[in-house]
């Protein structure tokens, strides 16, 4: 767990973070054959995915392996370098649980600020694979003046590649929602109610890290709830499978879903 920590900010044994400090979010780092390093400043779920890394430890739980907290002791005591990089283990929070997290309270911020913004990562049936701010300002590498740009497409791709499909460009997917969930609840096991944080960004209202977590639930469960024009979202505008009685019930749980009105897309029998 430390060494995934100091490989993230000490890429290839450099002094190269995938932390950018200007923008608070993580962004894979491209090495080149000179030598150097380019951030691929995309925002994508790449930069959420450090949120996955946490436990909660409980008191007792410690107690009941005496060996392996004078271990994890000994190994922060004598290794500070590595301690300084991720949470504050040694501090007790709610019920006097101990955080073993990537990251540290101020990074967790930041990185919710953007996944809970609506122009960015927040969509209203869940977290997008890639941010919304991406649509309008497409990211650029350019390569021996062939600018590969990536754009933010919440749906069907806007070229042949990878089947036609955009994938991880832009459109919702259950799995990592569901690990953004579970991490929100972890995180509150130590955090309690007193940390808040603004649901959507931007709203002016505050919840706590589990109200949050409720709030990505309930998201996700409006794809397949009939909303007030009749319609389930993950159905889209598909007559047949909102109106038929054969079908309107028989719900399914597609692949993946459109990053902004829900439609579901790709394997429409993701689930077998």
């Amino acid at each position: 767990f430390l060494y995934i920590a100091e490989a993230m900010n000490h890429v290839g044994n450099e002094q190269v973070s995938l932390w950018d400090k200007e923008d608070k979010f993580y962004y894979d780092v491209l090495h080149l054959p000179d030598g150097s390093s380019q951030p691929l400043k995309v925002r994508s779920m790449v930069g959420l995915i450090p949120l996955f890394a946490v436990e909660t430890l409980e008191p007792d739980l410690l107690k009941a392996m005496p060996k392996f907290a004078s271990r994890m002791e000994w190994l922060l005591e004598k290794r500070p370098d590595l301690a300084s990089l991720v949470s504050h283990w040694e501090i007790e929070g709610s019920g006097q649980r101990r955080l073993l997290s990537l990251l540290r309270g101020s990074r967790m911020k930041s990185l919710l600020r953007r996944m809970l913004d609506e122009s960015e990562f927040l969509s209203p049936y869940g977290v997008r694979a890639m941010s919304r701010h991406h649509h309008d300002e497409p990211y650029c590498y350019s390569f021996e003046g062939t600018c590969l740009d990536v754009k933010y497409t919440p749906a069907e791709s806007s070229n042949g590649m990878f089947g036609g499909n955009s994938n991880w460009r832009g459109p919702v997917w259950f799995p990592v929602n569901y690990l953004i969930i579970e991490s929100l609840q972890k995180f509150h096991h130590y955090y309690g109610d007193d940390f808040k944080i603004e649901c959507p960004t931007g709203s002016g209202v505050y919840m706590t890290i589990l109200e949050v977590a409720d709030e990505l639930s309930r998201r996700l469960i409006n794809l397949f709830l009939v909303g007030e024009d009749g319609k389930r979202p993950a159905y889209g505008q598909y007559d047949r499978l909102n109106d038929d009685p054969h079908f309107q019930d028989h719900i399914l749980f597609y692949e993946y879903f459109h990053g902004d009105n829900g439609r579901g897309i790709g394997a429409s029998h993701q689930t077998g």
